[in-house]
């Protein structure tokens, strides 16, 4: 017998939706996550020293002000009314950590958003919540009159790791119509999707 299917809706990360980014974040098996706070590709230095919850109270607070500021860094997604994964996205500019990356650097000048990663925390996945979240970016995306968006999956012929799948892999991008644009590495693409005439 099949489950009922999960109502979805996704929701900008803002100050009224934070409350509901930690309690995701706080799940159970989230400890990359809380780490990270998606804040990782959104500097160019180094990784923070320190413990590994010091550098997770730092990121956190560093998005904090992010989202205090009027930004949306990404979405939250709903499944029946509670928080159960995150897509971040935004102007590429955004995450300074791109541009010295081999891999993502940037194709050309092509003004454009970026989706670097999405989350779905273990007790909710198998419920297809991870293209649900790719649909909502790319809805999100559009309403916002932005006329590209870049995705950086993870393209490996056998079974991928856990960690890699933050970044999503190429047949999830695919199936949402997007396409290689450029591949530097065996394992990773940089693939975009035409949103709005520009």
């Amino acid at each position: 017998m099949s489950q009922p299917e999960v109502k979805f809706e996704a929701r900008p990360l803002t100050p009224a939706t934070w409350p509901d980014f930690e309690e995701l974040f706080g799940l159970p098996g989230g400890s990359i996550v809380r780490g990270c706070w998606c804040m990782y590709f959104r500097r160019s230095g180094p990784s923070s020293a320190g413990s590994h919850e010091s550098v997770g109270a730092e990121r956190k607070h560093a998005m904090r002000e992010i989202v205090d500021s009027g930004v949306v860094p990404g979405l939250i997604g709903y499944a029946d009314g509670s928080p159960a994964g995150w897509i971040s996205l935004g102007p590429r500019e955004g995450y300074a950590k791109l541009r010295r990356s081999k891999i993502m650097k940037a194709v050309d000048d092509t003004p454009c958003w970026s989706v670097i990663c999405s989350y779905v925390p273990k007790q909710h996945r198998g419920q297809g919540l991870q293209h649900k979240l790719l649909e909502a970016a790319i809805d999100y995306a559009r309403a916002s009159g932005i006329g590209v968006l870049e995705s950086y999956p993870v393209d490996y012929p056998g079974k991928v790791d856990a960690n890699a799948l933050f970044f999503g892999s190429r047949e999830l991008y695919q199936r949402a119509g997007f396409t290689e644009v450029v591949r530097r590495s065996p394992t990773r693409v940089v693939m975009r999707l035409r949103l709005n005439d520009s």
